[in-house]
């Protein structure tokens, strides 16, 4: 598994913010019976930062907490015939890993809410990893339904590695 982590926030997470990465990363995978071994990139950035790619890349012009950027089309989440059938288009030549995609977390945002929902940072960090993972794996939540899935899979991840809204 490669996880490459670039921080480029100017605010620092005050806690091991890459063993974070790593636990969540590592639990989404496994509870999605991912069949490979895979590779993720993380940037940690800021408020301005995301807002101009949020800007750039959904034309939403306003900071946002987390964008995720799959590299797998799947016919449905977590459906890896895809891959299985065309190897070539996303398995990185040099590794053999499944390449799923990036992930964008502004740490201004992390600050924020974790201060808004009364919880501690390191758990909202922890749900947006878990949240933009899912994406990675096709997921979404557009409707509902989709909504109500996601949002379970996310609390099974962090209720799995102890990270509850109680932990400080």
């Amino acid at each position: 598994m490669t996880i490459l982590v670039e921080n480029e926030a100017e605010r620092e997470p005050d806690f091991d913010y890459e063993e974070v990465i790593k636990a969540v990363i590592e639990k989404t995978v496994e509870t999605e019976n991912c069949p490979y071994e895979i590779e993720v990139n993380v940037l940690l950035t800021g408020n301005d930062e995301i807002q101009e790619a949020n800007r750039n890349f959904r034309d939403i012009d306003r900071p946002t907490d987390v964008l995720s950027f799959p590299m797998v089309d799947y016919s449905s989440p977590s459906d890896f015939s895809t891959v299985n059938e065309s190897p070539e288009c996303y398995l990185n030549p040099e590794t053999d890993e499944l390449v799923l995609g990036d992930i964008m977390i502004s740490v201004d945002k992390v600050y924020e809410q974790a201060e808004e929902y009364g919880h501690s940072r390191k758990r909202e960090f922890a749900f947006l990893i878990a949240h933009s993972m899912l994406h990675l794996l096709g997921y979404d939540h557009m409707e509902d339904e989709e909504r109500v899935v996601m949002e379970a899979k996310q609390e099974a991840v962090l209720e799995a590695l102890g990270i509850t809204r109680n932990e400080e």
